[in-house]
């Protein structure tokens, strides 16, 4: 170039591909607008095609909301955090979270149905056939369905007896009772009191039902019952069968721990202590670790998700005996609660599960990995990214390296990004774009 020449028409450097350009951004403004008129048609929508409506309009946004490019809003960094290791928040979130509480408030506001109403009968038909009463249960029953139809009768203006005779014949009744209302043409708009009605005799025959006298769980029931594990329970409103789900939704939604605990070591039953667990894992309270930490170590599936919910260091001894044990989804779940908990002791035993047989163990190891956040996992991964001859590991690799956020992570990452699997460019291209 001579000394003369002109230098101001030298190129720029090019923008990153994954950058769009600002006229190709959505406005966030016009989802708001949007939404903010679809929550005025959930609000004002007084009948069935009302509610069909709305669901159609929020349909129409939540593919618009898809397929747009929303701008990216700049993270929050603490005054104790590295900029380059936290992820900037998705900036589709607050509307999809928008759309799915509107979707909601519609499911509410359906209804009432007949199909809910003959739904309750058949469960309680299917309380008395399945359970084993007392001489007394027995004529509990009896009465509660024979409460039941005469209401029931003199709502729907129609005749449905009962013989009183004992559970098998109330159980007859209520089947015949479900068929007879399921045929009659009530609308959920017309008719809606009439269903409402007919939903609260269901939910008084269930209480009625949780009351009456089984064979089986008297002496747990005594003695929950004087440790006030019923005390929460409104009569008028307890719908689950047997009343122990009830008591355990309860503390569930209030977040009580300890009468679930005290639940979990009383019960005799797989069914309540499914029931038991599924609370505690919603919970997840870290008072839970012992009686939880014993279950697992008998290798139960549900008590291992929960851990790595809890968060707990001291399980990682009990959950990397699990790695290599030859049972596919165990090992699955195990990995995935190592990485939840994130202990860096475990990137070595979780790293090794990278050469494992099963493509689904490598890729749950690999995005174990990246839940752990341990640079020590870069290299392990690079070689996944470069070896594996599955793509889907691959792009768990990727993933993996973008959640460990440093520099070097993400340019391992970002030399894919001609990569011949798609789901590795993306990772890639993500890697570029941080």
């Amino acid at each position: 170039m001579s000394d003369g020449e002109d230098t101001d028409s030298a190129e720029e450097p090019p923008e990153a591909e994954d950058e769009p350009a600002e006229a190709d951004l959505a406005d966030p403004a016009e989802f708001d607008s949007r939404l903010d008129d679809a929550a005025e048609l959930v609000e004002n929508a007084d009948t069935e095609p009302d509610l069909d409506e709305a669901d159609e309009t929020l349909d129409e946004i939540e593919a618009d909301l898809e397929a747009a490019t929303l701008p990216t809003p700049e993270p929050e960094v603490g005054e104790d955090e590295d900029p380059e290791d936290v992820e900037p928040p998705d900036p589709k979130e607050e509307y999809e979270d928008r759309i799915s509480s509107l979707r909601d408030d519609i499911e509410e506001q359906r209804g009432p149905y007949v199909e809910d109403v003959v739904s309750d009968i058949g469960s309680a038909s299917t309380t008395i056939t399945s359970s084993e009463w007392t001489t007394e249960g027995d004529e509990e029953v009896a009465e509660a369905v024979a409460t039941f139809l005469s209401s029931v009768s003199d709502t729907l203006d129609d005749s449905f007896d009962s013989t009183g005779s004992g559970p098998e014949e109330a159980a007859a009744e209520l089947d015949d009772a479900a068929e007879r209302i399921g045929e009659m043409p009530l609308d959920p708009d017309d008719d809606a009191d009439t269903i409402a009605t007919l939903l609260e005799q269901t939910d008084t025959l269930s209480a009625d039902l949780d009351a009456a006298t089984l064979w089986s769980d008297l002496e747990v029931r005594e003695q929950l019952r004087r440790q006030g594990f019923y005390d929460v329970l409104d009569p008028n409103v307890s719908k689950d069968f047997p009343p122990e789900l009830s008591a355990i939704n309860v503390y569930e939604a209030q977040g009580e721990v300890e009468p679930l605990l005290s639940a979990l070591d009383s019960f005799g039953s797989d069914f309540m202590e499914e029931n038991v667990l599924d609370a505690l894992e919603h919970l997840a309270p870290a008072e839970a670790f012992d009686p939880v930490h014993a279950l697992a170590q008998r290798r139960n599936k549900q008590p291992v998700r929960i851990l790595g919910r809890i968060g707990d260091e001291d399980a990682c001894d009990t959950l990397e005996d699990f790695l290599g044990g030859g049972d596919v989804e165990l090992e699955k779940i195990t990995l995935r609660a190592l990485g939840m908990i994130g202990a860096d002791r475990s990137t070595d035993p979780v790293a090794q599960r990278l050469l494992a047989d099963s493509r689904e163990i490598r890729s749950s190891a690999a995005r174990a990995l990246g839940l752990i956040g341990d640079t020590r996992a870069i290299d392990p991964l690079k070689d996944v990214l470069a070896e594996d001859d599955a793509d889907e590991v691959r792009a768990s690799a990727a993933w993996a390296l973008n959640q460990i956020g440093t520099e070097r992570a993400l340019d391992v990452a970002a030399e894919y990004a001609d990569d011949r699997s798609y789901l590795v460019q993306a990772e890639a291209e993500k890697a570029e774009g941080v």
